[in-house]
């Protein structure tokens, strides 16, 4: 229990040291890693029972080489990249805001350094630390989701890739 709540602790320390942004950061990594972890259970799991589904659907059709055959196997080649493909611009949007995050947080560091050294006749170098400190964790805990989200986007691209070339191969003629 001790181990929890001390890192509890360091958390909202870290949190409360990097300023107000970073709170802004972390929501934004919580909302790319769930739609992740979706992605990722979705490829593990239930892109099989989608692709069953699919699969059913065009096993039923007794002719394959008619146009309205054609034009069904366009649709369900459709549909299976639409699933495949759902979520994956947010995650890619995602990761390109994380930095533009950071550097927020820098900004707002920055601007509160400025303002120490303004109120203070020049500052104080405990007050400038403080204030430098809020601008780069900003900075490091934006380039880490973003880094986190490239990662796991390599991933899911490769997956999303796979995937695709497997829908071609279900409903060919």
């Amino acid at each position: 229990m001790y181990a929890i709540t001390e890192a509890f602790d360091s958390l909202r320390d870290f949190m409360t040291a990097g300023g107000s942004v970073l709170w802004l950061i972390a929501f934004l990594a919580l909302f790319m890693w769930s739609l992740i972890l979706e992605r990722i259970w979705y490829f593990n799991a239930g892109h099989k029972e989608f692709m069953k589904g699919i699969e059913s659907q065009w096993k039923s059709i007794p002719d394959h080489t008619s146009w309205k055959a054609s034009q069904i196997k366009d649709k369900l080649i459709s549909e299976a990249n639409e699933e495949i493909n759902r979520y994956m611009p947010l995650i890619q949007t995602c990761v390109a805001l994380a930095p533009l995050f950071g550097l927020l947080g820098t900004v707002t560091g920055m601007i509160e350094v400025f303002q120490v050294m303004a109120f203070t006749g020049g500052g104080d170098a405990r007050s400038m630390a403080g204030g430098v400190s809020k601008a780069t964790l900003p900075t490091m805990a934006g380039m880490t989701t973003a880094l986190s989200g490239v990662f796991a986007q390599i991933y899911l691209n490769s997956a999303k890739n796979r995937e695709e070339l497997l829908v071609k191969e279900v409903i060919k003629n």
